[in-house]
């Protein structure tokens, strides 16, 4: 693939293919709107760098705003990475907003340049990798035999086309945002792509970014020196460090606070972090993949996430599909449950014929940690071989509670990794990412104690 530069000032564009040249990276250039939109019939060109001004003394933007329209009705998925001097900067952010990948000041910084460069076209040539595939090539075994999927238990073609796009993203050293409603699986496909990485070898980094409150954020993500704050004893190495030549995993994004967000957009904009209580900088190289339940979108239009970190966060997305909308998944899932918490030594429970109909016509307001949830329950109180409707819950058993909203999830979901943890707190910690510290503020502000949590 190749990088189509449109500039009109001739040197400005013969610096820019020079330096994407020596660095192996094809370039061609266009003086002017109509030659870049010439340009466009070479189907090599996989990334575009363009200007936002192409008339001497113009300033508002506009031509670039124009340009970048006409490129993407001609190309949809065309990356556009656009150079703006301040007088444009509005605009640029504008085009953010309607699709653009990136956008870099003027003068620009070669190795950011460069950075965004290589990272837009792996993320073109996965996409064009996908396109190529078409929605679901080959069948769940064989797209197993060829990847990890790390035992991702699924029959539908909705959550094929899901895990087939991971796979194919996962060689793309880029940012991925896997969304998705509580309980669908989102971390698991964040594995998925980590597990068929150039990276699968270095360290998988697992962060609750939404439960960090602000006054830990620091510490947790990039470490903090002995004395930084009151019982800081010792050198603290922050989750950042701990995933250098690997990669991160910030769940619950869209709960990050705005200092928060911008903590995080800085380390993502440069790679470069300080210790809390230290002044020297240091460099990690870390992919980031993020996840969340929030329509970062909405939260866009309304303010409340920022539209930078969202673009730099949103590279590639993952949406994974409700339990809902794959209705032929659920039995195969409940039967891996079935096996997976069945006692050493003893044969899995089985599923009635009602139990089966009623899972399959269930709603399932919180998808498969629900769907978990409830084999677990009827393994507790059921008494035979077989689980009834009634054991799993349903028609006249006791109600197995799951909040659509608020702290219901959040309190449902530390519940099941204290249990999947045997009640350990350093060891749910370490799967939540987070300090055993912050996980016992949050056990105590959603009223969970280790006498009350359920037993498993």
């Amino acid at each position: 693939m190749k990088v189509l530069v449109v500039e009109d000032q001739a040197a400005v564009a013969q610096a820019l293919c020079v330096l994407l040249r020596l660095n192996g990276i094809p370039c061609a250039s266009a003086a002017a709107p109509e030659a870049a939109l010439q340009a466009l019939d070479d189907a090599d060109v996989g990334l575009v760098v363009q200007d936002m001004n192409f008339t001497p003394g113009a300033t508002s933007g506009e031509e670039g705003m124009d340009l970048f329209r006409r490129l993407r009705a001609r190309r949809p998925g065309l990356p556009v990475l656009v150079l703006t001097a301040w007088t444009s900067l509005d605009t640029a952010v504008q085009m953010m907003k309607e699709g653009a990948s990136d956008y870099l000041g003027k003068p620009w910084d070669d190795h950011r340049l460069l950075a965004a460069v290589r990272a837009l076209l792996k993320a073109a040539e996965a996409q064009r990798g996908a396109a190529q595939a078409g929605p679901a090539p080959g069948s769940r075994d064989e797209l197993a035999r060829r990847h990890d999927l790390r035992d991702l238990v699924y029959e539908s073609e909705e959550m094929h086309r899901v895990v087939t796009l991971a796979v194919q993203v996962a060689a793309a050293d880029v940012p991925v945002l896997v969304t998705g409603e509580n309980g669908v699986g989102k971390e698991k496909l964040a594995e998925i792509v980590q597990a068929n990485s150039s990276r699968r070898n270095g360290a998988f980094v697992r962060v609750n970014a939404g439960a960090l409150p602000d006054e830990l954020l620091e510490s947790e993500l990039f470490g903090a020196e002995a004395g930084a704050y009151t019982g800081a004893v010792k050198r603290r190495v922050g989750r950042f460090e701990a995933a250098d030549g690997g990669t991160l995993f910030l769940d619950e994004i869209g709960n990050l606070s705005p200092a928060g967000q911008a903590k995080l957009l800085r380390v993502l904009q440069s790679g470069e972090f300080e210790r809390l209580g230290s002044s020297e900088t240091r460099t990690v190289d870390v992919r980031v993949l993020a996840a969340t339940n929030a329509d970062l979108r909405d939260r866009l239009r309304h303010g409340s996430f920022r539209q930078d970190l969202f673009f730099r966060l949103n590279v590639i997305e993952l949406a994974v599909p409700p339990l809902r909308d794959r209705r032929v998944d659920i039995l195969p899932l409940a039967r891996r449950f079935l096996w997976q918490l069945a006692s050493p030594g003893q044969p899995p429970r089985r599923l009635t014929d009602a139990a089966q109909e009623t899972l399959r016509g269930h709603d399932w307001p919180g998808n498969v940690r629900e769907l978990m949830n409830r084999v677990q329950r009827g393994i507790l109180v059921g008494t035979g071989p077989e689980l009834t409707p009634q054991d799993l819950g349903f028609g006249g058993g006791p109600p197995l509670p799951v909040a659509a909203a608020g702290t219901g999830p959040e309190r449902e979901r530390l519940e099941q990794v204290l249990i999947e943890s045997g009640g350990q707190v350093s060891r749910a910690a370490q799967r939540l990412g987070v300090s055993r510290q912050a996980l016992y503020r949050r056990m105590e502000k959603l009223g969970i104690s280790l006498e009350r949590r359920p037993r498993g």
